[in-house]
């Protein structure tokens, strides 16, 4: 099997890095919830999120293998089932914090956020126009239309249960119909129109809450931010207290973390303060730098791949992956108001992490092909060449 992993090897190795790290993080971190719901059993969480992780190989291994021009036609039928999933998990969904988000899969007792696939599908259809309008990629009507009425309807399904999520979203179509040269002048209105919207919301969701469906929950998000009232805002100060008791450098060791028997989501949403907190700031900024090589080893896979959808599928993916794992530091450092949003690959989770092993699978399924394809282009630029001197 080993012989046919094909692709990007650094991408491999930064995935397995974070995978293992993932495996002692989530281990370390999940003390209190095994005391309240397994015994204190925190063997059940390893094995589970062993296996979990190793159906994610299993699913990078399984779509790396697939030619990824597939995936062009697979996204016009994926952003269809896209919209009803999204619709059908606002009205009927499980609900958890005020939010219905997820939607289970029958037979199997698992659930998913549907948000999670709609990012998947959007992201590779906006890609698919972008590569296919490319000649006429100025005109609003054939290009700037087509793109942004999807990513208009996916944002406003997720936007009501999930406004984190809806935000990295459209930033990332944003970013990548930018790259796909969808002229600037729309793309300054869109931004306006945008100011204008998040303006108006905010003012709405601070002055009456309760006109819009979770409006307090975000209400209180805002202004515990702002005040940074330890009362209210308990995660953001519970990791703070984390990575400030960390000792800095080293941490306090791997399991002699304090504050994971106080944060909520620690093996989850705040992993990345309990790693700081065990393993200290050095493991922190390796992280960070992890992601930073998938950054780049993403960028380059765009800028050698010869044809334009797979360019814009891997560095849309790229980035999608990138920016939820910006804004999940951020938030453990309390840059950025508390989110939700896991930290790809490492933070403990289910159906998310096979999600963003899809993702993973698809940028390598690009990496693997780029090679042959630069040669077949490069054998047909020369027998075009050759023909023409024969001609002459």
């Amino acid at each position: 099997m080993i012989r046919n992993i094909k692709g990007d090897k650094v991408i491999w190795i930064v995935v397995i890095l974070l995978s293992i790290i993932s495996l002692v993080c989530v281990y370390t971190s999940v003390t209190a919830l095994a005391t309240r719901y397994k015994n204190g059993n925190s063997l059940y969480y390893l094995i589970k999120h062993a296996l979990i992780i190793g159906m994610g190989f299993l699913l990078i291994y399984a779509v790396h293998k697939v030619k990824y021009s597939y995936f062009s036609r697979i996204s016009q039928l994926a952003i269809w089932a896209a919209a009803p999933l999204l619709l059908y998990t606002l009205m009927k969904g499980i609900s958890a914090g005020e939010a219905n988000r997820w939607i289970g899969i029958p037979g199997l007792g698992l659930t998913f956020q549907t948000s999670d696939f709609a990012k998947l599908a959007l992201i590779a259809y906006v890609a698919r126009v972008l590569a296919v309008r490319q000649d006429c990629i100025k005109d609003f009507k054939k290009a700037f239309l087509p793109v942004i009425v999807p990513v208009g309807v996916i944002c406003a399904l997720i936007l009501p249960a999930n406004f984190s999520t809806a935000a990295l979203l459209f930033v990332t179509c944003l970013t990548l119909m930018f790259i796909g040269r969808i002229n600037v002048k729309y793309m300054l209105y869109l931004l306006g129109g945008c100011v204008l919207f998040v303006g108006l919301f905010a003012f709405v969701i601070l002055k009456f809450p309760d006109s819009i469906h979770r409006g307090r929950t975000w209400k209180a998000r805002i202004e515990n931010f702002k005040s940074g009232n330890s009362e209210e805002n308990y995660q953001a100060d519970q990791a703070k207290i984390a990575i400030g008791t960390s000792g800095v450098l080293f941490g306090k060791g791997p399991g002699h973390s304090d504050q994971r028997n106080f944060l909520p989501q620690a093996s989850s949403d705040f992993i990345y303060a309990i790693l700081i907190e065990e393993w200290g700031v050095l493991a922190g900024a390796f992280v960070l730098f992890l992601y930073m090589v998938l950054l780049f080893r993403g960028v380059r896979i765009a800028s050698k791949t010869p044809k334009s959808f797979g360019s814009f599928l891997a560095i849309g993916l790229t980035f999608s992956l990138v920016f939820q794992a910006m804004v999940n530091m951020a938030v453990a450092v309390n840059l950025f108001p508390v989110t939700g949003q896991p930290l790809p690959l490492v933070s403990m989770g289910g159906t998310s992490i096979w999600f963003t092993s899809v993702s993973i699978g698809v940028i390598l399924s690009v990496s693997r092909d780029m090679g042959a394809e630069a040669s077949a282009e490069l054998k047909e630029t020369t027998n075009e060449k050759g023909d023409q001197l024969a001609a002459a």
